[in-house]
């Protein structure tokens, strides 16, 4: 690591960096937020378009969800799964009541830390509901699952598999999109279909209606799980409590996390009660599933969603956003719904350089790819806030655009 000092730790050498190097040096130390807005530890002013990819949806410091977890922190933190807890308990009834309205079926909830964490119960319930010989799971080229080996595997991005093969075996990738090449790879040996209603790490790239009833129709015929990977995408973010729910379709298990704890880390895996049933008393765990405090967040934010409409939040502010960002000079087009939106931009742009610019203009987003500047803003943002993120934009754009054109005239 090198031994310069760093913005963010302006205080010691980086060579003192208390962090494995997964993230590569921070750029910057935050220490306060309220809202859309973020400080540093210079008190310098930040939007934040991101909003900690996408898990703040209600906003940093959220006033509910803040009371909610301190009131429980004075209460009940933790006991052991031998027991229940009633914060616990509301919640997975709540989150059942949410994916019942849905998806028309009662299921069951087993929490978990992180999205990550949600998957893998999604993977071991699919194994375990196929069978021997009926394990293997089929994902999209493009998709992101999670970081542990079984998700790493379901990823499908090969690049990321490479330092740490070989892979677990049971998993096929097929093209994104591509309905015939899924049924090719769907046969009797597929356990389940793992998809995301739009692929996030992948590019912001939304799955159409018709892509995702198909897969649900090719389930049906052979006998599979349709699992729908949420983790970005739900709890409002696409203008719909799910983002399957835009495609009318029926999951037999869905994933969750990131925005059900707005900061609180905590997930979910959801499954119809018949599938549900397939685990046995000793099947799966987790020491910190469905603590009280995690819990507390969920019931708040589930609460706080309601009471404001958050789905019709991210459709009025997405609509907003979208129109703004396309009339800009050097974008070319905006993939996306509601408020997880993929700015693609023209050739000859680079969005890592206009990640970079934006955020010494001080507005956070991140480059999902070369040429896609992502937006994930809370679904809180003010109207007010989408224009000055929009103007700094423009700005960043405009520069790249005028060094360019003053690159060819010489």
């Amino acid at each position: 690591m090198s031994t310069t000092t760093s913005h963010a730790f302006h205080h010691a050498p980086m060579d003192a960096c208390p962090f494995m190097p997964v993230f590569g040096p921070p750029a910057i130390m935050f220490d306060r937020g309220r809202g859309s807005e973020l400080w540093d530890s210079d008190g310098k002013r930040y939007l934040d378009f991101l909003a900690g990819l996408a898990v703040v949806s209600l906003g940093h410091a959220n006033d509910t969800v803040a009371e909610a977890i301190g009131d429980q922190a004075e209460t009940l933190l933790h006991v052991s799964n031998f027991f229940a807890n009633p914060v616990a308990t509301e919640a997975a009834v709540k989150i059942n009541g949410l994916l019942k309205d849905a998806t028309g079926h009662s299921g069951q909830v087993f929490f978990t830390n992180s999205g990550a964490e949600a998957n893998e119960c999604a993977l071991k319930l699919a194994r375990k509901h196929g069978g021997r010989g009926r394990h293997t799971v089929v994902s999209a080229l493009g998709s992101f699952h999670g970081r542990t080996l079984a998700t790493l595997a379901a990823t499908g991005q090969p690049a990321k598999h490479e330092p740490f093969a070989p892979m677990p075996d049971g998993f096929r990738h097929v093209a994104w999109g591509d309905l015939e090449a899924m049924r090719s790879a769907v046969d009797g040996s597929v356990a389940a279909v793992l998809i995301e209603p739009i692929q996030g790490e992948g590019g912001v790239n939304p799955a159409t209606d018709e892509y995702l009833q198909g897969v649900r129709s090719l389930c049906d015929e052979v006998g599979a799980l349709m699992m729908v990977d949420e983790i970005q995408t739900g709890f409002c973010r696409t203008g719909r409590w799910f983002g399957f729910e835009h495609a009318g379709v029926s999951p037999d298990v869905v994933t969750m996390a990131k925005a059900m704890g707005n900061g609180m880390p905590v997930g979910a895996c959801w499954a119809r009660t018949e599938v549900a049933a397939a685990f046995e008393p000793g099947d799966h765990g987790s020491t910190y599933s469905g603590t009280a405090i995690a819990c507390s967040a969920v019931n708040a934010v589930i609460d706080t969603m309601q009471e404001i409409d958050a789905p019709s939040l991210a459709v009025e502010r997405g609509a907003q956003l979208v129109d703004a960002v396309r009339r800009l000079p050097g974008v070319v087009g905006v993939r996306g719904r509601g408020l997880m939106l993929g700015v693609e931009l023209a050739d000859g742009l680079d969005a890592r350089r206009a990640y970079a610019d934006l955020l010494d203009s001080g507005l956070i987003v991140n480059a999902v790819n070369p040429r896609t500047i992502r937006l994930l803003p809370p679904l809180t943002v003010t109207s007010d806030e989408v224009d000055e993120a929009v103007a700094m934009i423009a700005d960043a754009l405009a520069t790249q655009i005028h060094e360019a054109q003053s690159g060819a005239q010489q």
